[in-house]
């Protein structure tokens, strides 16, 4: 095998486990600040960008619709929501919690030409949200 082979391969091997490490930095339950209304999770989203625009997919299970905010600022994409435990029962024991709960802040970094909010849904818990590239002046 050549060296350039080998370090492309090496090169693609480091960054899946970059990768994973973010997925599994996001899985856990963070502590961002104090008071009641501070960020505790973030939800793994997928952004993929055409010519009209950029999609982004933000994953949001067991999260209400009228729940969730999305904000669209010059440099940022701010969606932000609460995913509320349910236990079921008042003497229920909690013997597990892998599914992180509270408020969450996701905020994703726009660069390039100005964006406007074309259109957002939220579907099998997923939320869609559809920016379209501003027109050049």
């Amino acid at each position: 095998m050549s060296s350039e082979r080998q370090y492309g391969w090496m090169w693609v091997e480091a960054l899946e486990v970059l990768e994973r490490a973010e997925r599994l930095q996001r899985q856990f339950v963070r502590y961002l600040g104090p008071g009641a209304d501070a960020a505790v999770w973030e939800p793994p989203v997928d952004v993929v960008e055409s010519t009209e625009g950029v999609l982004l997919l933000f994953a949001l299970p067991g999260v209400a619709p009228e729940d969730i905010d999305v904000r669209l600022e010059p440099a940022a994409l701010t969606v932000s929501a609460v995913r509320r435990l349910k236990l079921g029962r008042s003497d229920a024991v909690i013997r597990r919690l892998e599914i992180p709960h509270g408020r969450f802040i996701r905020r994703v970094a726009l660069t390039g030409l100005p964006l406007t909010l074309s259109a957002s849904r939220y579907e099998r818990g997923c939320l869609e949200v559809h920016l379209k590239r501003a027109l050049e002046k």
